[in-house]
């Protein structure tokens, strides 16, 4: 009498080729890129918007359901820094807002 073993299969459970971390890490990167998520850090979090100091090139972020408070102004509408570094941004590190709502360059430090 002849024997022979019949080649096992694999359960269902494991059947087919198991992820890497590398498609991990690929399929991360792709589900942010297509739902708009953005690798840039936002100068606010979620509910809050961004405000300038009168007179010097501080800011701060305020809820939005909050006026800014005293020292503080809204950023002129279409000026508004949204990411770190962006335009507005780096153009607010040397320009400020006056009591008038004029802007004005901030002088360099000696």
């Amino acid at each position: 009498m002849r024997t022979f073993t019949r080649p096992r299969r694999r359960p269902a459970s494991v059947a087919g080729p198991r992820p890497t971390a590398l498609t991990a890490l690929t399929a991360l990167t792709a589900a942010a890129l297509l739902t708009g998520c953005s690798f840039e850090d936002s100068i606010c979090s979620d509910g809050e918007y961004p405000v300038t100091t009168v007179g010097a090139t501080g800011s701060a972020c305020v809820p939005n359901d909050e006026q800014p408070p005293k020292g503080y102004v809204r950023y002129p509408e279409g000026k508004v820094p949204k990411h770190v570094d962006d335009k507005w941004d780096m153009y607010w590190r040397t320009h400020t807002l006056d009591t008038n709502g004029k802007i004005i360059t901030v002088s360099e430090p000696d």
